[in-house]
């Protein structure tokens, strides 16, 4: 069989099969990134405000910490679990961080790793037990909640809010830090050859295996659509303070875990774990060792993104961590593609689902209208992206 013949797209690739493959949920990020813009572009038309530079990079600096919180959630889905305490977690590491670091006179860089650590007890914790009693997460993380909020007043104290200085470097990185113009631009080009590179080895190897792959005409599009995509961002995000240090740190962990998810041995064992644990097991995947490496992965990113919000608010309060940073955590993760039936979804969901869930909140703040309307309707896009993936899940088993 020749070349041609292989990269040849299949017949049903006119309009029938892009149909089927939105029906299916088979399109990858495209149509999220497609309502991202219909939401820009909306807001725009309501006020001109929405997409100037200096909101877009605001947005983007108010959507880091969350979006680490989500990224770890985005873990626990693939497993068909959920870890309900993300935001009491990172309340308590924002607690630690601030006490430790202003109280008792710690190093910052110590309080930092205190608090980490927080994440990777609790982690631990929560793997261990689901995995070896097999109690749902639903219960237990519920049951955390509860316990991690009473630690986190615990360790504030009566005052019930600590302030971090304003010139500690933690403070300084999350509101402060922006790439250098020169930076953005060397990471905008290793992004895309590495991303090339990626693509021209999958159509190698899948031309090898005598499996369809794509042509090339396809691989040059999705990698230019890539290199225009991030090249307008960041220039257009340049026209103001640039790129946010804290940011980039967001989207950094979004690529290793995308990585670690889809080209890592883990990766396929949790994929096989959320899409049938029973058959995995006995294909030999150590399941215990899958749970708790994910509930710590997702316990320790919760800790880090409450590291992040403190010193994006230069304090810690009784109100970090609330009950709010875990639903938005969580709609962001489903908003973004995350199927809760698990075995299905990306990294990147956390970073466009926390996108749409930003966007939408400091489009209506723009308006002047209060948190009440940004609930619902933020509820009814979550709720139409589980109708959606209910749908979708339906139509690949039939």
């Amino acid at each position: 069989m020749s070349v041609q013949a292989r990269t040849r797209v299949p017949a049903d690739e006119g309009a029938a099969g892009v149909w089927s493959r939105l029906r299916t949920g088979e399109t990858g990020p495209l149509p999220l990134a497609g309502v991202l813009v219909l939401i820009g572009l909306v807001f725009q038309v309501l006020n001109p405000a929405f997409l100037s530079a200096d909101n877009l990079v605001n947005l983007t600096q108010q959507s880091a910490a969350t979006g680490v919180i989500a990224l770890g959630v985005v873990l626990t889905l693939h497993l068909g679990q959920v870890d309900l305490s993300v935001g009491a977690v990172s309340g308590l590491a924002a607690a630690v961080v601030a006490v430790g670091s202003v109280r008792a006179g710690w190093p910052l860089v110590v309080a930092v790793l205190a608090a980490l650590a927080v994440g990777v007890l609790v982690g631990l914790l929560y793997g261990s037990v689901h995995a070896r009693i097999g109690v749902p997460s639903f219960v237990f993380t519920l049951a955390g909640l509860l316990v991690v909020t009473g630690l986190q007043l615990r360790v504030l104290g009566r005052t019930g809010s600590v302030n971090l200085p304003f010139q500690a470097w933690l403070v300084e990185f999350c509101q402060t830090a922006f790439l250098p113009a020169a930076v953005s631009w060397l990471l905008v080009a290793a992004v895309v050859v590495v991303y090339a590179l990626v693509r021209v080895r999958d159509r190698a190897r899948r031309v090898r295996a005598d499996l369809a792959a794509p042509s090339w005409a396809d691989v040059g599009l999705r990698v230019g659509a890539l290199a225009v995509v991030l090249a307008v961002a960041v220039a257009y995000l340049g026209l103001d303070r640039g790129v946010g240090a804290m940011f980039a740190l967001f989207v950094g962990l979004v690529v290793l875990c995308d990585v670690a998810l889809r080209r890592t041995r883990w990766g396929r064992f949790v994929r096989a774990v959320g899409g049938d644990a029973e058959a995995a097991r006995r294909a030999g995947v150590p399941l215990r060792r899958v749970f708790v490496t994910v509930f710590v992965a997702c316990s320790t990113l919760a800790a880090l993104g409450g590291v992040l919000a403190a010193g994006r608010l230069a304090a810690a309060n009784q109100a970090s961590g609330a009950v709010d940073v875990t639903l938005t955590a969580i709609a962001a993760a489903v908003i973004g593609g995350t199927s809760i039936y698990g075995g299905r979804g990306s990294a990147w969901s956390a970073l466009l689902g926390i996108l749409v869930i930003q966007s939408i909140s400091t489009g209506l703040t723009l308006l002047t209208l209060d948190q009440s309307v940004r609930l619902v309707v933020t509820g009814l896009v979550l709720a139409g992206a589980v109708v959606l993936g209910a749908l979708q899940r339906r139509a690949r088993e039939s």
